[in-house]
């Protein structure tokens, strides 16, 4: 279990309309964005930080890109006036954008993750927020991925990959909980 301090944050990572296209492929935990949705709430009816962040691509065509419909946060998720929105054109939430400095502002706070997909962003922003020495934990059952393919075209599981990435992640860069560890 974990206890949750008055100034702990959840940051909220790429949960976009694009991530429902179906040419990402097969996809585990179908049940995240209602699980980050309930997260959130909680968040907010205890007076805590919630931090939103998108992805906007640096290509035109992308899916991500600002101005597409698929660009925007899905309908379960989407921030409320006076939540922080970031913008980010990189894979860590760190990169580019004020992230670090508003964390540290608010004293270094516990730092929750959850969002799309595990093994992209999330972990990227998880491994760096370890980095630069915040307690950070990324929440399994807020988070999904999908499948993938190795370097000799074989695919992976999204279960696999949701597991062997939240592993490498565990005790050293963030600890991974579930939502139910939290109290």
């Amino acid at each position: 279990m974990v206890n949750l301090e008055k100034n702990a944050v959840l940051v909220v990572i790429d949960v976009q309309k694009a991530w429902t296209n179906p040419n990402f492929g097969r996809r585990n935990n179908p049940n995240a964005e209602k699980v980050i949705s309930k997260l959130i709430d909680e968040f907010r009816g205890s007076g805590r930080t919630v931090i939103h962040v998108r992805h906007d691509s640096m290509n035109p065509d992308s899916i991500f890109k600002v101005g597409k419909e698929t660009f925007e946060f899905n309908d379960e998720v989407k921030p409320v006036t006076g939540e922080m929105v970031i913008t980010k054109h990189a894979n860590s939430a760190f990169i580019g954008t004020d992230l670090e400095s508003t964390l540290r502002k608010m004293g270094n706070p516990q730092v929750f993750y959850a969002g799309l997909v595990t093994d992209h962003c999330v972990s990227a922003t998880a491994r760096m927020s370890g980095n630069l020495g915040f307690r950070s934990y990324v929440i399994e059952d807020a988070c999904a991925t999908f499948e993938r393919k190795d370097f000799n075209g074989d695919k992976i599981s999204p279960e696999d990959v949701h597991r062997v990435n939240l592993a490498s992640i565990d005790g050293e860069f963030a600890d991974v909980i579930k939502s139910g560890d939290l109290y």
